[in-house]
């Protein structure tokens, strides 16, 4: 089980060594100092989301929480997982589509690499430090999770469902994540070289600090979501930035198309030798961007 005291003994001791009351730790945290209280007493302990603002706040990455999060005495081991699922498909010989449930666990440097099958859920789960490279995950539902530092390169998340959940320090590299959708779920640090985000749907979260070299942008929405410390570029096409706030947001040596600005303010994003079409600056021009480091595409034909 996670070890509630061990949390709170790690909360109390960050909070103190940045000197700061449990008052105004919930105060920056929107929450009452007696919640506060009882994570440090270990009765309690923040939900997932939570953890992350408190990093934040602390100065600490995710990792020092780690050891409450993931016990010795509970994870599995890839060796025991290899043979849990052996014993298993010994038992269920006639069941011809079998589809892994591994829900509530705490999972450490496992190794799921080229795992299949896996298409209905895996929720309310620790992960650290655990390898997915090349696996075949689309269609999956992810609820309440947190992840960290996982390897997750070469996957196919396409048409699933993230929800509620932290996802921090991870490696995408190349994964498909065609159509997914992320529901109230934080993602910093993450590393999204050549990932293709064509009809991800961004919602009620957060988006920092990620690494997204050579992405394909198509028909990918941000909404309500926060959005910081994020460079985009190549070519973003029928894109949404819906009622978002933005954090150091940059667009470099980017295209954009047909894309959907829709904020009260667009002053913070920062263009750098970017290419607009008409629709799109028109978008920038409204909502007051700083226009200086947008090219306005020429259309064909057209004398603009």
């Amino acid at each position: 089980m996670v070890n509630f005291k061990m949390i709170g003994n790690k909360i109390a001791e960050a909070r103190k060594n940045i000197n700061i009351s449990q008052a105004q730790l919930a105060q920056r945290l929107f929450i009452s100092s007696q919640a506060v209280g009882k994570w440090e007493r270990g009765e309690s302990m923040p939900d997932i989301i939570t953890f992350n603002r408190l990093a934040e706040i602390l100065g600490v990455d995710l990792n020092y929480f780690s050891e409450g999060l993931f016990p010795v005495s509970t994870e599995l081991t890839t060796n025991e997982f290899s043979e849990k699922q052996t014993n298993d498909l010994s038992s269920s010989k006639q069941k011809i589509n079998r589809s892994w449930d591994m829900s509530r666990g705490n999972w450490v440097d496992a190794d799921f690499s080229g795992l299949k099958n896996l298409h209905e859920k895996f929720s309310s789960s620790n992960m650290l430090r655990c390898k997915f490279s090349g696996s075949e995950m689309s269609g999956i539902l992810l609820k309440s999770n947190n992840v960290l530092a996982c390897d997750f390169s070469g996957s196919d998340f396409s048409r699933s469902q993230i929800q509620n959940s932290n996802f921090s320090n991870n490696l995408f590299k190349h994964c498909s994540m065609k159509e997914t959708e992320f529901l109230h779920t934080y993602i910093t640090d993450c590393n999204f070289n050549g990932a293709d985000f064509t009809g991800v749907i961004i919602k009620s979260g957060g988006f920092g600090k990620n690494t997204i070299v050579d992405a394909i942008w198509n028909c990918t929405s941000f909404i309500d979501s926060h959005i910081a410390d994020v460079i985009f570029n190549g070519t973003l096409q029928d894109c949404t930035f819906e009622n978002c706030s933005f954090t150091r947001l940059t667009f470099k040596n980017a295209i954009i198309l047909n894309t959907f600005f829709k904020n009260k303010s667009l002053k913070k994003i920062q263009f750098i030798d970017c290419q607009a079409d008409r629709i799109t600056y028109e978008f920038l021009k409204n909502g007051k961007a700083d226009l200086t480091g947008i090219k306005l595409l020429t259309p064909k034909g057209g004398n603009e």
